[in-house]
């Protein structure tokens, strides 16, 4: 279970959710917990959540595996050294915003991999693509493009997240079943490219409009394997809550 905090958040108020989130998570030993705020962040969050249950992952990283002139940036190493252990690779608003191309996504899932983290790589559709029925096209170019250049030893060590662009902070959830068939799109991919035992092997989140309330029926699904949440991850009780599903 990931909490992807965006652009929200000081330190202040990063070590203010972690005090009452803490108790409520820490017998939650059925699942992973990450939690991915801003960078400036990272050093209240790895503090506060020392000894805990709970890791820290960043949001993005540079492709980049050395130090160097990239005015902005952080690389892998420093991420690393911060405490982290994961890191979120081609969110939908990486690609919109940023104009990062699978090319960029599979360079920094290697940078991320090259530097000890897990990337929870990211791929889903637009409404456009949806209607255009074009669902499964854009999700295997993602999956191809992010992830075809890796070996199986790094491929084994990833996560991929499918987060329909139309469902994320609009209140639109893709249906459990509508989620479960775009995992099996995913899962058949790691089959095909990598083989059976790294498809039954990896893990598949689900992301957009993620809530309390929607969160038992999408872990229902066999083939949803976590939740990459965002706004509903800004509050300790409700991320709690869906920890604890």
């Amino acid at each position: 279970m990931a909490g992807n905090w965006k652009m929200y958040k000081t330190a202040a108020q990063t070590a203010a959710f972690f005090e009452p989130f803490r108790p409520l998570v820490e017998r939650s030993t059925h699942c992973e917990i990450v939690i991915c705020p801003p960078f400036t962040d990272l050093p209240a969050a790895v503090a506060s959540a020392e000894g805990s249950n709970i890791a820290i992952g960043a949001q993005n990283i540079c492709w980049s595996l050395q130090e160097g002139a990239y005015t902005g940036e952080v690389c892998g190493s420093m991420i690393r050294s911060a405490g982290c252990s994961h890191v979120i690779v081609g969110h939908s608003e990486r690609r919109q915003y940023f104009g990062e191309t699978n090319e960029i996504v599979l360079k920094k899932t290697v940078a991320a991999l090259e530097s000890g983290l897990t990337p929870i790589v990211c791929v889903g559709e637009t409404l456009e693509h949806r209607e255009g029925g074009q669902t499964e096209a854009v999700i295997l170019n993602h999956c191809k493009g992010g992830t075809s250049g890796l070996t199986a030893e790094q491929f084994s060590k990833i996560l991929i997240a499918y987060e329909p662009v139309w469902a994320i902070g609009t209140g639109k959830t893709a249906t459990p079943e509508i989620a479960a068939d775009a995992h099996r799109v995913i899962r058949a991919y790691a089959r095909q490219a990598f083989g059976a035992q790294a498809a039954d092997r990896l893990r598949i989140l689900y992301g957009g409009s993620v809530k309390p309330d929607n969160i038992k029926k999408l872990m229902a699904q066999p083939e949803i394997d976590g939740a990459l949440v965002g706004g509903a991850s800004l509050d300790p009780i409700s991320f709690a809550s869906i920890v604890n599903f």
